[in-house]
């Protein structure tokens, strides 16, 4: 067991650390204030430094690297803020995953090269009006009509709705009830039919566009199809990387939040004398450092132990639910020490304070990621549906 990283994985750390450092704190700060996401040109520098394609297979042009080597370099993004880190959180670790792994070798020699060279944006829209944790309770309906699938519903909580490319929609082919009928199709943003909702004011996530999508008889190939009906649960193991990749954007804002303190209390005096020199603070600081460490080490794990396949349920929920509620603390923490100026906008504490809440949210709920972890000791999984009170007819 090693927990040196490699020269390889230092030097990967470090030319991810200088370019986000020397490259876009002043455009995180403008993608912040005016809530715009990152701009075409920047992207394709990703693309060019191969930041988009780390973990992705060198046939489709990526580097072909691990996991633990795309989550290095998310983490020194997200110490910038969220914003510019997501165009790497869904290649690496998001829906661009999804086709890589269950797409047609059609499908995914179209859609990754475009990716990994920043031509194009990849969304996952599976949430709901009445479907949200309860994902399995998702109405968008899909049918094959000849060569084509058809779509028509209404989706919520898309990250990337109305400004990526492609979507993968999660929908409900034939009418089928429960998970035996919800697969997975790309639409692409251009299709007749498509149409989205005015952008979401969100308490954090500036720079990350949101919107609702409207599907209206929407027509695609049958060769968009990802998952078919009945692939439900192959859909929920991609959904490993993902709360790994939600995991390091929490653990990154994290620490950005340690290492500003630490900077300010060595600079700022009160009573003669820098206030790290007070008892209450380095207690502040050695907790966030004690936080910041452990979830790095559970993100890490599960990222190695996972080699290039799927990290298991019980790794990523472990690390992505240790570091929601991490990151919360953390960042209380930062601003409290920093006082009024970790509460002005000056600064970057109180957007981190306000960023830290969203990953506790997205990708499955802390309350979630504990059902989880408590259904990997047990063996098994709860039945959240059924009511130990009142016979089934009755529940009906």
């Amino acid at each position: 067991m090693d927990f040196q990283l490699s020269d390889d994985q230092k030097e990967l750390q470090e030319t991810a650390r200088k370019f986000a450092r020397s490259e876009l704190m002043e455009l995180s700060r403008e993608m912040e204030e005016k809530a715009v996401p990152l701009p075409d040109a920047m992207r394709k520098r990703y693309a060019e430094m191969g930041f988009l394609g780390v973990n992705l297979p060198e046939q489709y042009g990526g580097l072909g690297l691990g996991h633990l080597e795309a989550l290095l370099v998310l983490e020194q993004f997200a110490m910038i803020s969220p914003a510019v880190a997501w165009p790497i959180f869904e290649s690496a670790t998001g829906p661009v995953r999804t086709v890589e792994h269950f797409a047609s070798d059609k499908l995914k020699a179209r859609i990754l090269p475009e990716v990994i060279k920043g031509e194009k944006i990849v969304a996952v829209s599976m949430s709901e009006p009445a479907a949200g944790t309860a994902l399995t309770d998702l109405k968008t309906a899909a049918r094959y009509d000849g060569d084509e699938i058809v779509l028509t519903g209404q989706k919520r909580w898309c990250s990337g709705g109305g400004h990526s490319d492609y979507y993968i929609v999660y929908c409900r082919f034939d009418d089928e009830p429960g998970a035996k009928g919800i697969g997975a199709v790309l639409v692409e943003k251009e299709r007749e039919g498509i149409s989205f909702g005015r952008p979401e004011s969100l308490m954090g996530f500036r720079g990350i566009p949101s919107a609702d999508i409207y599907l209206d008889e929407v027509r695609v190939s049958k060769d968009n199809l990802i998952v078919p009906k009945g692939g439900f649960g192959k859909l929920m193991t991609a959904f490993s990387l993902e709360r790994c990749g939600n995991a390091t954007m929490g653990l990154g804002i994290a620490a950005a939040a340690l290492e500003e303190a630490t900077e300010y209390s060595q600079e700022r005096h009160q009573f003669g004398k820098p206030i790290v020199d007070f008892q209450a603070i380095q207690l502040k600081l050695a907790e966030m450092a004690m936080k910041v460490e452990a979830s790095r080490l559970l993100i890490y794990r599960a990222a190695v132990n996972a080699s290039q396949g799927l990290p298991s349920i019980l790794d990523s929920s472990l690390a992505k639910c240790f570091s929601n509620e991490m990151v919360v603390e953390v960042a209380s923490k930062g601003l409290q020490i920093m006082g009024g100026y970790g509460y002005s906008k000056e600064y970057r504490m109180e957007q981190r304070v306000r960023d830290s809440y969203a990953w506790g949210i997205a990708g499955g709920t802390t309350d979630v990621q504990k059902t989880n972890i408590a259904s990997a000791l047990v063996g098994r999984r709860f039945n959240q549906r059924a009511c130990p009170f009142f016979p089934a007819t009755q529940r009906e």
